[in-house]
């Protein structure tokens, strides 16, 4: 089996976001955080595409009629042996139980009777993000990206496993309705890369501008204005 590097913290908060598996609390500082964050918001985009596949995969089951039934007798707390012995231990774990919920019921007030905390989002139409998908039609997307003008930044994040073909590099490119390619730079397998955009770039990376990948050899295409690679991803910027 290769090896996989670590995730970092974004991309392992990422991923659990998209697996749905944070608390409460946390889904909200994901969600607030991938508001105010757009390289945040195409990690998570990113662990969808990558999961939405293996979930639509598993077919549903219903657990059998005498599975719960059997989980409470095999608990150490319905095993009569040893009673005197653990009647001790039974009332201190009685004890502390009570008083956890009540430490628990007395946050939940506290925070029921806390203000709401307003989340300010981007304006309408102010992000634009692309998935880029192969030109043979599959589905699966190999690059996401997202375009903040505010910050005036492309994020860009690969979804292409690392190593697998290291004598070539992917350049990007945006392509706007003139339909002349500008190249944006490089973006490595399994990355996420922040670009702050020239202000040359700035008018071609509006809706309905595409973003393309091209394979091309160490250094970049040798043509000024044109891939000379094939094209691996191609997709559309569209608003969020």
């Amino acid at each position: 089996m290769s090896e996989r590097p670590d995730l970092t913290e974004a991309e392992a908060f990422a991923a659990e976001h998209a697996l749905g598996v944070l608390s409460a609390e946390e889904r909200r500082q994901a969600e607030v955080r991938a508001a105010a964050d757009p390289a945040f918001a195409v990690l998570v985009d990113a662990w969808r595409a990558r999961l939405t596949p293996l979930v639509e995969g598993i077919a549903p089951a219903t657990a059998p009629a005498g599975l719960w039934p059997r989980i409470e007798r095999a608990l150490p707390a319905n095993d009569n042996s040893g009673v005197g012995r653990g009647a001790g231990f039974w009332r201190r774990a009685t004890v502390a139980s009570l008083s956890l919920a009540a430490a628990s019921l007395a946050v939940a007030v506290m925070l029921a009777n806390r203000p709401p905390v307003l989340v300010q989002p981007p304006a309408p139409g102010q992000l634009l993000n692309a998935s880029l998908v192969s030109p043979s039609g599959a589905p699966v997307p190999l690059f996401v990206a997202a375009y903040d003008p505010v910050r005036k930044a492309l994020i860009v994040t690969s979804l292409v496993q690392p190593g697998g073909d290291p004598a070539h590099v992917h350049e990007l490119w945006v392509i706007p309705a003139d339909g002349k390619p500008r190249p944006l730079g490089f973006i490595e397998p399994g990355k996420t890369k922040s670009m702050p955009m020239p202000q040359s770039l700035l008018s071609s990376l509006a809706e309905g501008a595409a973003i393309a990948v091209s394979v091309e050899p160490p250094g970049g295409s040798p043509k000024i204005d044109a891939p000379s690679g094939p094209i691996a991803a191609v997709g559309k910027l569209s608003k969020i």
